[in-house]
């Protein structure tokens, strides 16, 4: 970039420049986690169609759903659902203009990650001991 700029005006920083922190890791998981809800909920409409057609439909389903790997989708599904409404509550403070501590906002950010991971496990612990 030496050798042919000419421009005095600082460069806008890039990713090289920024120490990854856990706010950054948090948001960058809430954008992801945006575009893995809205393909997870067109597959769990195509299961409700299946579903929906009748006990044909639903003896293909029940074996997918109710085997480990169901349990495992649910487990990463549930997980990204409550990390991503989690972390809405918290953009949602942001907002309101309040969080904005860089301290405060980076235990928040694992806070919110370490939450989504125990509820996952404990909402996969509740579906896998009702259907066992």
């Amino acid at each position: 970039m030496a050798n042919g700029w000419t421009d005095k005006r600082p460069m806008s920083p890039h990713i090289s420049v920024w120490k990854w922190h856990p706010t950054m890791l948090s948001s960058i998981l809430h954008r992801a986690s945006g575009v893995v809800l809205y393909l997870g909920l067109l597959k769990i409409c195509l299961v409700l169609a299946f579903l929906a057609a009748g006990s044909a439909g639903y003896e293909k389903m029940s074996g997918l759903i109710f085997s480990k790997v169901g349990a495992f989708a649910f487990f990463v599904f549930s997980g990204i659902m409550v990390f991503h409404l989690l972390n809405g509550i918290r953009h949602l403070v942001w907002d309101a203009g309040k969080g904005f501590d860089p301290k405060l906002a980076n235990i928040f950010s694992m806070l919110i990650i370490l939450a989504a991971a125990v509820i996952a496990v404990l909402l996969t612990c509740v579906l896998v001991g009702s259907f066992t």
